[in-house]
């Protein structure tokens, strides 16, 4: 039998990833013993505390052991954080060690959206890929900038470590790690005992962008406020350049460093969020708000569109936007 960890940081972190994980595994589980087999994990709770308290001491995690009472194990689940992600890393500092000396020693390590952060302290991330949620990407970006952060994926997973995007999109990641280690039909089984949809592999519609401002590249910031104020132009490079007095190769670089995007993704997702905006907000059709977001290719609309949502123009407006329909 495999050996399951899932970890109970300490601080006020996020208790429905601890409990999604725990009841998920121990269904399949369960419906293993009810085919006739063998558990496949034997599944346990540690922490650095006996007892862990959240949302002000409304609920209470009593991890069944001390991380230190681990030797080995085969695969460790890490919860999401709260919002203050250099609060958790720094009272979870033995704990970040555990889980890289755990990885080098064989362990597979999943996170849950935030908890990312705890992969990457342990400097287990570092050139590899891996998701979190998406208004926690930037910030992870600056503060880890040896690892491929990509907010679009649901779940990655790569060289023993699984990691995936925000919120209760874990239960996806979950039910990925169920078919891993149980098989196709239990994941299918327990996607039908908690409703779950299987096999999402995307976190691109539910993506809010509010541009990249956590920099201090001040002429940067200039360019960006000009891009926002003219949705309705279309905007090259090099007239930005000019108007910043920067050189093209000087100001792309300089603007990929600042934000992660080059120039023109960031035009893109900025237009995109000012479509998406109007398809949920207003009866204007796919031509009227195309053009005032600046495109005036139908095709070239869609495809970018389709490209930073996931859906087309027309399945965004249906989808938030019933009155529209």
């Amino acid at each position: 039998m495999k050996h399951l960890t899932i970890l109970v940081p300490n601080g006020e972190n996020n208790l429905s990833s601890i409990v999604g994980a725990y009841k998920i595994f121990s269904r399949a589980n369960t419906h293993c013993r009810d085919a006739g087999k063998s558990d496949i994990f034997k599944i346990e709770l540690a922490g650095l505390s006996d007892e862990i308290s959240f949302y002000g001491g409304l609920f209470s995690a009593r991890p069944h052991k001390s991380i230190d009472e681990i030797e080995h194990t085969d695969l460790i689940i890490v919860p999401s954080l709260n919002h203050n992600y250099q609060q958790a890393i720094e009272c979870n500092g033995s704990m970040i060690k555990w889980i890289g000396q755990q990885y080098q020693n064989g362990a597979r390590v999943a996170s849950i959206c935030t908890g990312a952060y705890l992969l990457a302290a342990a400097g287990i991330l570092d050139g590899k890929s891996c998701s979190t949620h998406w208004s926690a990407a930037d910030d992870l970006k600056i503060r880890y900038p040896k690892i491929n952060v990509e907010p679009d994926q649901l779940i990655t997973d790569e060289l023993g470590i699984y990691t995936n995007g925000g919120a209760y999109s874990f239960l996806n990641l979950i039910l990925y790690l169920v078919e891993k280690y149980y098989d196709r039909k239990t994941a299918i089984f327990c996607s039908k005992v908690f409703q779950i949809e299987l096999d999402r592999n995307c976190q691109s519609l539910f993506m809010i962008f509010n541009g990249q401002r956590s920099h201090h590249d001040e002429l940067i910031k200039k360019a960006q406020l000009y891009i926002e104020s003219r949705l309705d132009q279309k905007l090259s490079i090099e007239h930005l350049a000019a108007i910043f007095t920067v050189g093209r190769r000087n100001f792309d670089r300089r603007f990929i460093k600042a934000t992660g995007n080059t120039p023109i993704e960031y035009i893109q997702r900025v237009k995109v969020e000012a479509a998406k905006k109007a398809f949920e907000t207003s009866r204007k059709t796919i031509n009227e708000v195309m053009y005032e977001v600046g495109y005036s290719d139908l095709k070239a609309f869609r495809e970018v569109f389709r490209k930073i949502t996931g859906l087309s123009p027309l399945d965004y407006r249906n989808r938030y936007n019933k009155e529209a329909s």
